[in-house]
């Protein structure tokens, strides 16, 4: 491991404390090196507050801000080149006067993508692209999907019994089989708190009236969206409708989605909608529960054939995973 290489991997650890609640923002992290020492370093900690940059050169001690001119900064992701809610990061570090930075990833975001480095060449500042260049783009799965494949990340979750039920069959009002514990409950809520969006069908809204919200663990509620083709009366205050204007497939409510802003949605029911995301094969990630014992009858889970990437027992429910693990999910597991 080389110099550049220690140091963009301290500024990985640090963007990874962004974890819940940059996006749609990237988590990216930022080290400020003079003289063979860090005299700065930061990361960015929340949407609409200062980036990785700004918070890198800020840390910098009044008696150290002299080391600036001439410093090399190492940043996980291209230093933005535009004015949005903050002011362009690529501008901070020339007027700053530092003599190099090195670059983990481009950024694949239309407004940004190869000008923030412009920029700085313009500047005469000397710069390096694609150290740990990987390991940079896997800080961010979500946002490199969401600016590559102009949709957002796909995560399907359900919880079942042993004999591959999803529910039992319920009379008027009856409750609903509950196949999750308190602890593997608030790892869904840790789930939920990753994502921009949840998505439920209108049928599983009125017979459930869940709260999809982030009670059992910290950080932002995600938006909350419901599939109603059909317009049913009686949904709750709250969630935003989708498939109103005619727009019925998944890949329509993915599109929706997508153009409101969302750059990750979690498809939590009922098992006809999780059934048409899996066969429109649109999906990033599976996550499935199951519960130790059986039910019998009820409610199928959802068709899925596929051997899990990972497993892993938490309270007695086994946790299977498919498709493309975060490495925050891979953590877990």
């Amino acid at each position: 491991m080389n110099a550049d290489e220690f140091y963009m991997g301290r500024a990985i650890e640090l963007a990874r404390h962004g974890l819940g609640y940059t996006s749609p923002n990237p988590m990216v992290g930022c080290v400020i090196v003079a003289d063979k020492r860090i005299i700065g370093q930061g990361w960015h900690r929340c949407c609409g507050e200062g980036h990785a940059e700004v918070n890198a050169v800020a840390s910098v001690d009044a008696g150290c801000r002299h080391l600036l001119r001439g410093a090399t900064v190492y940043v996980t992701l291209e230093p933005c080149s535009h004015y949005g809610k903050t002011p362009p990061c690529a501008r901070l570090l020339v007027d700053s006067g530092v003599g190099r930075v090195v670059i983990g990833s481009m950024d694949p975001f239309e407004k940004v993508s190869g000008r923030g480095v412009a920029m700085l060449l313009e500047a005469g500042i000397e710069v390096c692209t694609g150290v740990l260049e990987k390991e940079c783009r896997a800080i961010n799965p979500v946002f490199m999907l969401a600016h590559e494949h102009m949709r957002p990340w796909i995560t399907l979750k359900w919880a079942q019994s042993s004999d591959g039920f999803i529910d039992k069959v319920r009379g008027c009002g009856g409750k609903a089989a509950l196949f999750s514990t308190e602890l593997t409950s608030m790892l869904v809520h840790r789930l939920r708190s990753l994502h921009d969006a949840i998505l439920v069908g209108s049928r599983t809204l009125v017979a459930d009236s869940p709260r999809l919200d982030v009670r059992l663990w910290h950080g932002r509620n995600p938006r909350r969206y419901v599939a109603d083709r059909t317009g049913v009366n009686g949904l709750p205050e709250g969630f935003e409708v989708l498939g109103r204007d005619g727009c019925g497939t998944v890949a329509e409510y993915v599109a929706g989605l997508y153009g409101s802003g969302i750059t990750s949605v979690l498809v939590e029911g009922g098992a006809a909608l999780l059934q048409s995301f899996v066969d429109a094969g649109l999906y990033d990630m599976v996550r499935v529960e199951t519960a130790p014992f059986s039910l019998g009858c009820g409610v199928k889970a959802p068709v899925f054939d596929a051997a899990p990437s990972a497993s892993t027992v938490v309270d007695g429910r086994r946790i299977d995973y498919y498709g493309t693990l975060p490495w925050y999910v891979r953590a877990e597991v």
